[in-house]
């Protein structure tokens, strides 16, 4: 088409209320701003917890991770959940830990082989962060004591 000729056909579709895109390029419209933003809700912990128990048939301690963790958007938009070991008396990191999803969209789980952790479970002084994130990167964390043979 022309110049004059695709003129003529925009001046057209403008009069008539239809809405015109520009081309950059030829690679299709333009985006147009239509100021409005998608709201994201925040995922949300309802239920966390953490322990160590002995386990007889692999001979070592187990240390395990849950969280029952919802989002307003759905819970399929959280993405991870993770949690954190810090010393309570110190400070410090200790180690970390993966959750997984579970059947339940809502119940993430793990469970660890005390020798391929950091953790001691004689120890009464960790404290955990669960922490559970979106796909548009929001957070929600819940700070929890792990039950350990010295803490119940």
């Amino acid at each position: 088409m022309t110049r004059p000729a695709l003129a003529i056909v925009t001046s057209i579709l403008a009069a008539s209320g239809c809405m015109v895109y520009g081309t950059s390029g030829g690679s299709g419209p333009d985006p147009v701003d239509t100021g409005y933003v998608v709201p994201n809700a925040a995922p949300y912990i309802t239920f966390a917890e953490a322990g160590c128990y002995w386990d007889d048939y692999n001979r070592d301690d187990i240390w395990y991770f849950d969280a029952d963790v919802d989002d307003a958007d759905s819970p399929l938009d959280v993405v991870a959940v993770y949690a954190d070991v810090y010393d309570s008396y110190s400070g410090a990191w200790v180690d970390g830990f993966d959750l997984y999803p579970t059947d339940d969209p809502y119940y993430w789980f793990s469970d660890w082989l005390g020798r391929s952790t950091y953790l001691d479970c004689y120890y009464g002084g960790y404290q955990v962060d669960i922490t559970a994130t979106d796909s548009f990167q929001a957070y929600d964390i819940v700070t929890i004591a792990p039950y350990t043979y010295n803490y119940y």
